[in-house]
């Protein structure tokens, strides 16, 4: 099972498919503090990477390789490691926003997030 990281060590999981935008996230992530962030291109490599050092947080891109891998890797994390799940997405429709809190309800005190790209933690708003 995974190893959960020290109290002090804060470690974020992005999976995103866009390896630019993965770089600029973890920059984002590095700046808000995280100590770590791995970085996953699809659902498989973020469930191997979640289970050998599970993340304190996952940012999760909806639309990876095949379409809705992304709300189905952050349903299983949910479910199988109980990680709090952040979405990024450029995709706002509604029935996006519908599918990601039809598969991954809030749930074990985490709620799910969704955040229209570009994501920028450090200008303050």
């Amino acid at each position: 099972m995974a190893q959960y990281s020290p109290a002090h060590y804060r470690r974020a999981l992005i999976v995103e498919d866009e390896t630019m935008f993965a770089m600029g996230l973890a920059a984002d992530m590095y700046a808000l503090g995280f100590d770590t962030c791995d970085l996953a291109a699809n659902g498989q490599d973020a469930f191997l990477q979640a289970m050998e050092d599970a993340p304190d947080i996952v940012l999760m891109d909806v639309n990876l390789e095949g379409g809705r891998e992304g709300i189905e890797a952050a349903r299983w994390l949910r479910e199988v490691c109980d990680i709090p799940i952040v979405f990024v997405t450029a995709n706002t429709e509604p029935d996006t926003v519908e599918r990601i809190h039809e598969h991954v309800p809030p749930d074990s005190g985490h709620s799910s997030a969704r955040v229209a790209r570009p994501l920028c933690a450090t200008n303050g708003h």
